[in-house]
Protein backbone atom coordinates (compact mmCIF):
# COMPACT_ATOMS: atom_id res chain seq x y z
CA UNK A 1 0.00 0.00 0.00
CA UNK A 2 1.10 3.92 -0.64
CA UNK A 3 0.14 5.23 2.72
CA UNK A 4 0.29 9.33 2.11
CA UNK A 5 0.77 11.21 5.50
CA UNK A 6 0.00 14.66 5.33
CA UNK A 7 0.26 14.72 9.78
CA UNK A 8 2.81 16.60 11.24
CA UNK A 9 4.72 13.92 12.29
CA UNK A 10 7.97 13.59 14.58
CA UNK A 11 10.34 10.51 14.25
CA UNK A 12 8.41 9.10 17.01
CA UNK A 13 5.51 9.17 15.28
CA UNK A 14 6.79 7.97 12.30
CA UNK A 15 8.05 4.50 13.83
CA UNK A 16 4.51 4.16 15.43
CA UNK A 17 2.90 4.45 11.95
CA UNK A 18 5.31 2.36 10.33
CA UNK A 19 5.45 -0.28 12.99
CA UNK A 20 1.57 -0.56 12.57
CA UNK A 21 1.66 -1.50 8.62
CA UNK A 22 5.12 -3.42 7.89
CA UNK A 23 6.19 -3.59 4.49
CA UNK A 24 4.43 -0.13 3.27
CA UNK A 25 5.28 2.20 1.24
CA UNK A 26 4.78 5.82 3.55
CA UNK A 27 5.08 9.21 1.99
CA UNK A 28 5.42 12.38 4.12
CA UNK A 29 4.15 15.73 2.82
CA UNK A 30 1.62 18.18 3.92
CA UNK A 31 -1.58 18.73 2.90
CA UNK A 32 -0.76 22.16 1.64
CA UNK A 33 2.46 20.65 -0.48
CA UNK A 34 0.72 17.34 -1.46
CA UNK A 35 0.64 16.83 -5.21
CA UNK A 36 -2.32 15.67 -7.59
CA UNK A 37 0.22 12.89 -8.68
CA UNK A 38 0.75 11.73 -4.87
CA UNK A 39 -3.30 11.75 -3.97
CA UNK A 40 -3.65 9.70 -6.97
CA UNK A 41 -1.20 7.01 -5.97
CA UNK A 42 -2.43 6.65 -2.31
CA UNK A 43 -3.72 3.38 -1.15
CA UNK A 44 -4.35 5.64 2.39
CA UNK A 45 -4.59 9.16 3.43
CA UNK A 46 -3.76 10.04 7.40
CA UNK A 47 -5.14 13.71 7.53
CA UNK A 48 -7.38 16.07 6.21
CA UNK A 49 -6.98 17.17 2.46
CA UNK A 50 -9.18 19.17 0.33
CA UNK A 51 -11.77 17.82 -0.87
CA UNK A 52 -11.23 18.38 -4.66
CA UNK A 53 -8.14 16.70 -4.78
CA UNK A 54 -9.77 13.49 -3.79
CA UNK A 55 -11.74 13.21 -7.61
CA UNK A 56 -7.81 12.20 -8.32
CA UNK A 57 -7.62 9.11 -6.22
CA UNK A 58 -7.83 5.98 -8.55
CA UNK A 59 -7.46 3.43 -5.58
CA UNK A 60 -8.23 5.16 -2.59
CA UNK A 61 -9.16 2.65 0.46
CA UNK A 62 -8.70 4.55 3.25
CA UNK A 63 -9.19 8.77 4.44
CA UNK A 64 -8.52 9.04 7.98
CA UNK A 65 -9.20 12.47 9.07
CA UNK A 66 -7.21 14.13 11.98
CA UNK A 67 -10.21 16.39 12.96
CA UNK A 68 -13.20 14.60 15.03
CA UNK A 69 -15.92 16.28 12.49
CA UNK A 70 -16.04 15.24 9.24
CA UNK A 71 -18.47 17.62 7.60
CA UNK A 72 -16.76 18.63 4.66
CA UNK A 73 -16.64 14.95 3.35
CA UNK A 74 -19.58 13.59 3.25
CA UNK A 75 -21.08 15.50 0.01
CA UNK A 76 -22.36 12.26 -2.08
CA UNK A 77 -19.25 11.70 -4.71
CA UNK A 78 -16.27 13.41 -2.66
CA UNK A 79 -14.97 10.17 -1.18
CA UNK A 80 -14.38 7.62 -3.43
CA UNK A 81 -16.92 4.80 -3.10
CA UNK A 82 -14.87 1.93 -2.15
CA UNK A 83 -13.28 4.16 0.08
CA UNK A 84 -14.00 4.20 3.76
CA UNK A 85 -13.56 7.66 5.90
CA UNK A 86 -12.68 7.86 9.60
CA UNK A 87 -12.42 10.52 12.03
CA UNK A 88 -10.21 11.11 14.62
CA UNK A 89 -13.17 10.99 17.54
CA UNK A 90 -11.44 10.79 21.04
CA UNK A 91 -8.67 12.33 20.21
CA UNK A 92 -9.69 16.04 21.64
CA UNK A 93 -11.42 15.47 24.73
CA UNK A 94 -8.08 17.29 26.63
CA UNK A 95 -7.30 19.67 24.74
CA UNK A 96 -10.64 21.81 24.07
CA UNK A 97 -12.24 20.84 27.60
CA UNK A 98 -9.05 22.47 29.13
CA UNK A 99 -9.20 25.72 26.69
CA UNK A 100 -12.54 25.98 27.35
CA UNK A 101 -12.51 25.63 31.18
CA UNK A 102 -9.67 27.91 31.37
CA UNK A 103 -11.96 30.24 29.16
CA UNK A 104 -14.47 29.98 31.52
CA UNK A 105 -12.82 30.54 34.85
CA UNK A 106 -11.06 33.36 33.68
CA UNK A 107 -14.82 34.61 32.43
CA UNK A 108 -15.95 34.01 36.25
CA UNK A 109 -12.63 36.33 37.59
CA UNK A 110 -13.18 39.13 35.40
CA UNK A 111 -9.12 38.11 34.24
CA UNK A 112 -9.99 39.49 30.87
CA UNK A 113 -11.06 42.87 32.26
CA UNK A 114 -7.99 42.77 34.62
CA UNK A 115 -5.81 42.14 31.54
CA UNK A 116 -7.60 45.43 30.02
CA UNK A 117 -6.56 47.70 33.00
CA UNK A 118 -3.44 46.42 33.28
CA UNK A 119 -2.61 47.78 29.56
CA UNK A 120 -3.86 51.09 30.42
CA UNK A 121 -2.10 51.18 33.47
CA UNK A 122 -5.11 51.21 35.80
CA UNK A 123 -4.96 49.64 39.42
CA UNK A 124 -8.64 49.32 39.93
CA UNK A 125 -11.16 46.67 41.86
CA UNK A 126 -14.21 45.20 38.94
CA UNK A 127 -15.95 43.88 42.00
CA UNK A 128 -17.64 40.81 42.87
CA UNK A 129 -16.32 37.32 40.78
CA UNK A 130 -18.33 34.06 41.28
CA UNK A 131 -17.15 30.20 41.69
CA UNK A 132 -17.82 26.73 40.10
CA UNK A 133 -17.81 25.45 43.69
CA UNK A 134 -21.97 24.58 43.87
CA UNK A 135 -22.59 25.88 40.72
CA UNK A 136 -25.10 24.42 38.43
CA UNK A 137 -23.06 23.59 34.95
CA UNK A 138 -25.05 22.41 31.79
CA UNK A 139 -22.85 20.71 29.26
CA UNK A 140 -24.98 20.62 25.35
CA UNK A 141 -22.59 17.48 23.61
CA UNK A 142 -22.18 14.89 26.26
CA UNK A 143 -19.40 13.31 24.36
CA UNK A 144 -15.83 12.69 24.63
CA UNK A 145 -15.24 16.30 24.58
CA UNK A 146 -18.59 16.92 26.63
CA UNK A 147 -17.44 14.35 29.17
CA UNK A 148 -14.20 15.63 29.78
CA UNK A 149 -15.16 19.07 30.58
CA UNK A 150 -17.91 18.03 33.28
CA UNK A 151 -14.98 16.09 35.15
CA UNK A 152 -12.96 19.52 35.57
CA UNK A 153 -16.38 21.52 36.34
CA UNK A 154 -16.95 18.29 39.13
CA UNK A 155 -13.76 18.57 40.22
CA UNK A 156 -14.33 21.93 41.69
CA UNK A 157 -17.09 21.26 43.36
CA UNK A 158 -20.03 22.06 40.08
CA UNK A 159 -22.95 20.09 39.66
CA UNK A 160 -23.03 18.84 36.59
CA UNK A 161 -26.21 17.76 34.08
CA UNK A 162 -25.97 16.93 30.15
CA UNK A 163 -28.27 17.31 27.01
CA UNK A 164 -27.91 15.35 24.33
CA UNK A 165 -29.69 13.61 21.65
CA UNK A 166 -30.44 10.14 22.96
CA UNK A 167 -30.06 10.75 26.99
CA UNK A 168 -30.09 7.45 27.90
CA UNK A 169 -26.32 6.06 27.99
CA UNK A 170 -23.81 8.70 28.94
CA UNK A 171 -20.59 9.46 30.74
CA UNK A 172 -21.16 9.04 34.33
CA UNK A 173 -19.18 11.75 35.84
CA UNK A 174 -22.82 13.82 34.68
CA UNK A 175 -25.10 13.52 37.51
CA UNK A 176 -28.29 13.88 35.35
CA UNK A 177 -28.76 13.65 31.02
CA UNK A 178 -32.05 14.75 30.17
CA UNK A 179 -32.46 15.12 26.27
CA UNK A 180 -33.23 18.06 23.60
CA UNK A 181 -36.88 18.26 24.95
CA UNK A 182 -35.68 19.46 28.39
CA UNK A 183 -33.53 21.86 27.20
CA UNK A 184 -35.49 25.27 27.82
CA UNK A 185 -35.83 23.75 31.85
CA UNK A 186 -32.48 23.13 32.26
CA UNK A 187 -31.40 26.46 30.36
CA UNK A 188 -33.09 28.08 33.69
CA UNK A 189 -31.56 26.46 35.87
CA UNK A 190 -27.75 26.88 34.79
CA UNK A 191 -25.03 28.85 35.65
CA UNK A 192 -22.70 27.87 33.28
CA UNK A 193 -23.99 26.78 29.84
CA UNK A 194 -21.73 25.36 27.71
CA UNK A 195 -21.96 23.65 24.04
CA UNK A 196 -19.93 21.03 22.18
CA UNK A 197 -22.35 19.93 19.88
CA UNK A 198 -21.59 18.89 16.09
CA UNK A 199 -23.30 21.43 13.43
CA UNK A 200 -26.98 19.35 12.66
CA UNK A 201 -29.83 21.08 10.97
CA UNK A 202 -30.87 20.61 14.46
CA UNK A 203 -28.25 22.40 16.14
CA UNK A 204 -28.02 25.19 13.82
CA UNK A 205 -29.17 28.53 14.92
CA UNK A 206 -30.47 26.79 18.52
CA UNK A 207 -28.54 29.70 20.40
CA UNK A 208 -30.86 32.20 19.52
CA UNK A 209 -32.54 34.93 21.19
CA UNK A 210 -35.35 32.87 22.92
CA UNK A 211 -32.09 30.23 23.91
CA UNK A 212 -30.58 33.59 25.55
CA UNK A 213 -33.58 34.90 27.12
CA UNK A 214 -34.40 31.55 29.22
CA UNK A 215 -30.91 31.35 30.56
CA UNK A 216 -30.84 32.42 33.92
CA UNK A 217 -29.82 35.79 34.16
CA UNK A 218 -26.15 36.79 35.33
CA UNK A 219 -25.03 33.28 33.48
CA UNK A 220 -22.12 32.68 31.58
CA UNK A 221 -22.17 30.92 28.09
CA UNK A 222 -19.28 29.09 26.14
CA UNK A 223 -19.25 27.87 22.91
CA UNK A 224 -16.63 24.83 22.00
CA UNK A 225 -18.50 23.09 19.43
CA UNK A 226 -19.47 24.66 16.29
CA UNK A 227 -20.17 27.99 15.30
CA UNK A 228 -22.98 28.05 13.55
CA UNK A 229 -24.68 26.94 16.92
CA UNK A 230 -24.88 30.53 17.18
CA UNK A 231 -27.09 33.46 16.14
CA UNK A 232 -23.93 36.08 16.76
CA UNK A 233 -26.82 39.34 16.93
CA UNK A 234 -28.79 37.46 19.63
CA UNK A 235 -25.53 36.33 21.61
CA UNK A 236 -24.18 40.39 21.49
CA UNK A 237 -27.83 41.69 22.29
CA UNK A 238 -28.03 39.05 25.68
CA UNK A 239 -24.39 40.60 26.62
CA UNK A 240 -25.20 44.15 25.84
CA UNK A 241 -28.19 43.87 27.97
CA UNK A 242 -26.56 42.44 30.92
CA UNK A 243 -28.72 39.59 30.77
CA UNK A 244 -25.81 37.58 30.41
CA UNK A 245 -22.66 37.94 32.63
CA UNK A 246 -20.21 36.64 29.85
CA UNK A 247 -19.89 34.42 26.42
CA UNK A 248 -16.51 32.65 25.81
CA UNK A 249 -16.10 31.16 22.50
CA UNK A 250 -13.42 29.23 20.29
CA UNK A 251 -15.86 28.58 16.71
CA UNK A 252 -17.62 31.10 15.33
CA UNK A 253 -19.42 31.02 12.06
CA UNK A 254 -17.88 32.26 9.75
CA UNK A 255 -14.46 31.37 10.57
CA UNK A 256 -12.64 33.54 10.21
CA UNK A 257 -14.64 36.25 11.94
CA UNK A 258 -15.41 39.04 9.73
CA UNK A 259 -13.42 42.16 11.34
CA UNK A 260 -16.91 43.98 11.39
CA UNK A 261 -18.66 41.77 13.32
CA UNK A 262 -20.19 42.80 16.33
CA UNK A 263 -19.03 39.65 18.61
CA UNK A 264 -15.44 40.99 18.99
CA UNK A 265 -16.56 44.55 20.61
CA UNK A 266 -19.10 43.04 22.65
CA UNK A 267 -19.16 43.31 26.03
CA UNK A 268 -17.96 40.69 28.52
CA UNK A 269 -17.27 38.74 25.73
CA UNK A 270 -13.74 36.34 25.11
CA UNK A 271 -13.09 35.06 22.02
CA UNK A 272 -10.25 32.33 20.17
CA UNK A 273 -9.70 31.70 16.83
CA UNK A 274 -10.49 28.53 16.71
CA UNK A 275 -7.13 27.01 18.25
CA UNK A 276 -8.67 24.65 21.23
CA UNK A 277 -8.53 21.78 19.17
CA UNK A 278 -5.53 21.67 16.40
CA UNK A 279 -2.14 20.49 17.74
CA UNK A 280 -0.77 23.10 20.30
CA UNK A 281 -1.01 20.31 22.86
CA UNK A 282 1.43 17.24 21.72
CA UNK A 283 -1.01 14.91 23.31
CA UNK A 284 -3.68 15.39 20.92
CA UNK A 285 -1.31 15.12 17.96
CA UNK A 286 -0.33 11.77 19.80
CA UNK A 287 -3.98 10.50 20.17
CA UNK A 288 -4.40 11.12 16.54
CA UNK A 289 -1.27 9.15 15.15
CA UNK A 290 -2.35 6.76 17.89
CA UNK A 291 -5.84 6.29 16.02
CA UNK A 292 -4.43 6.46 12.66
CA UNK A 293 -1.97 3.37 14.01
CA UNK A 294 -4.51 1.22 15.03
CA UNK A 295 -6.83 1.98 12.09
CA UNK A 296 -3.56 1.03 9.74
CA UNK A 297 -3.41 -2.40 11.77
CA UNK A 298 -6.93 -3.43 10.87
CA UNK A 299 -6.76 -2.40 7.75
CA UNK A 300 -3.81 -4.55 6.29
CA UNK A 301 -5.19 -7.18 8.69
CA UNK A 302 -8.66 -7.00 6.62
CA UNK A 303 -10.37 -5.90 10.33
CA UNK A 304 -13.26 -3.89 10.85
CA UNK A 305 -11.81 -0.22 11.48
CA UNK A 306 -11.44 1.21 14.96
CA UNK A 307 -14.85 1.87 16.80
CA UNK A 308 -15.82 5.41 18.45
CA UNK A 309 -14.74 5.47 22.05
CA UNK A 310 -14.62 7.28 24.36
CA UNK A 311 -11.31 7.68 26.24
CA UNK A 312 -11.33 6.43 29.13
CA UNK A 313 -14.35 7.66 30.36
CA UNK A 314 -16.96 5.59 32.69
CA UNK A 315 -20.45 5.76 31.27
CA UNK A 316 -23.89 5.18 32.71
CA UNK A 317 -27.38 4.19 31.86
CA UNK A 318 -29.91 6.56 32.72
CA UNK A 319 -32.62 5.11 35.05
CA UNK A 320 -30.46 2.19 35.78
CA UNK A 321 -29.34 0.13 39.29
CA UNK A 322 -26.61 -1.76 40.21
CA UNK A 323 -28.88 -4.57 40.09
CA UNK A 324 -30.22 -3.87 36.73
CA UNK A 325 -26.04 -4.89 35.55
CA UNK A 326 -26.90 -4.97 31.44
CA UNK A 327 -28.11 -1.33 31.65
CA UNK A 328 -25.30 0.06 34.49
CA UNK A 329 -21.58 -0.05 33.61
CA UNK A 330 -18.75 1.82 35.24
CA UNK A 331 -15.84 0.20 33.78
CA UNK A 332 -13.85 2.52 30.74
CA UNK A 333 -15.42 2.11 27.57
CA UNK A 334 -12.31 0.82 25.77
CA UNK A 335 -12.81 -2.37 27.09
CA UNK A 336 -16.19 -3.15 25.70
CA UNK A 337 -16.54 -5.18 22.57
CA UNK A 338 -20.09 -5.46 20.68
CA UNK A 339 -23.65 -3.70 20.88
CA UNK A 340 -24.40 -7.22 22.78
CA UNK A 341 -21.61 -6.74 25.43
CA UNK A 342 -23.76 -3.77 26.79
CA UNK A 343 -27.26 -5.07 26.42
CA UNK A 344 -28.67 -8.58 27.37
CA UNK A 345 -31.94 -8.04 27.31
CA UNK A 346 -31.53 -6.68 23.40
CA UNK A 347 -29.63 -8.73 21.18
CA UNK A 348 -31.25 -7.49 17.87
CA UNK A 349 -28.35 -5.21 16.53
CA UNK A 350 -30.58 -3.08 14.90
CA UNK A 351 -33.11 -3.17 17.63
CA UNK A 352 -35.28 0.12 18.81
CA UNK A 353 -33.86 1.61 22.05
CA UNK A 354 -30.64 0.38 21.84
CA UNK A 355 -29.02 1.55 18.31
CA UNK A 356 -30.64 5.13 18.85
CA UNK A 357 -29.12 5.29 22.57
CA UNK A 358 -25.51 3.87 21.49
CA UNK A 359 -25.15 5.80 18.14
CA UNK A 360 -23.42 8.45 20.06
CA UNK A 361 -21.18 6.99 22.18
CA UNK A 362 -20.59 3.33 19.94
CA UNK A 363 -20.20 3.63 16.39
CA UNK A 364 -18.29 2.48 13.18
CA UNK A 365 -16.12 4.95 12.51
CA UNK A 366 -16.61 4.14 8.85
CA UNK A 367 -19.03 6.34 7.10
Amino acid sequence: MNILVLLPVNDRHRAILESSAPGEDFIYTSADAATHEQVADADVILGNIDPDMLTACEHLQLLQLQTAGYDDYLAAGTVPADAKLSCSIGAYGQAVSEHMFAMVLSMMKRLPGYQDLQREHRWEDLGPVTSLKNANVLVLGAGDIGGHFATLCRSMGAHVRGIKRHPLVYPIVFEDMDGMDALPERLAEADIVASFMPSTPETRGLANAEFFATMKPGAFFANGGRGDLVVADDLVAALESGHLAGAAVDVTDPEPLPEKSPLWDAPNMLITPHVSGWFHLEATLNNVVNIAAENLRHLQAGETLRVRRLANLPFNFKGATRRSAPFHFTAPWRKRRTLADFCSTCRDWLARPCLGAFADYYSASEV
